[in-house]
């Protein structure tokens, strides 16, 4: 999140939340952990940044310089309307 700060996107919603992708989880001697702590990250952005975020996410979040499984995945899709609560007002 820092990384997008920086690039002038200060607008991200975190969250922490359990999942677990293609490596099925983790497991650690006798224990297998189904779920795995993540984050989720969710900004709105225009279609122009587009592929500027996207590769700032995928840099900051990737291991090493090949990155491994569970480093996480990005979500692309549309958003058809935003509303600010305060005024009641449609975002253009």
């Amino acid at each position: 999140m820092k990384d997008l700060f920086n690039a002038g996107f200060p607008a991200v919603t975190k969250l922490s939340v359990f999942g677990r992708g293609k490596q099925r989880g983790l497991k650690v001697g006798n224990v297998t952990y189904d779920e795995l702590p993540k984050d989720l990250l969710i900004i709105v952005i225009e279609d122009k940044d587009k592929d500027f975020v996207v590769e700032t996410i995928i840099e900051s979040a990737r291991t090493g310089a090949k990155g491994q499984a569970g480093d996480g995945k990005v979500f692309i899709t549309p958003l058809e309307e935003s509303y600010t609560i305060s005024s009641g007002k449609k975002n253009t």
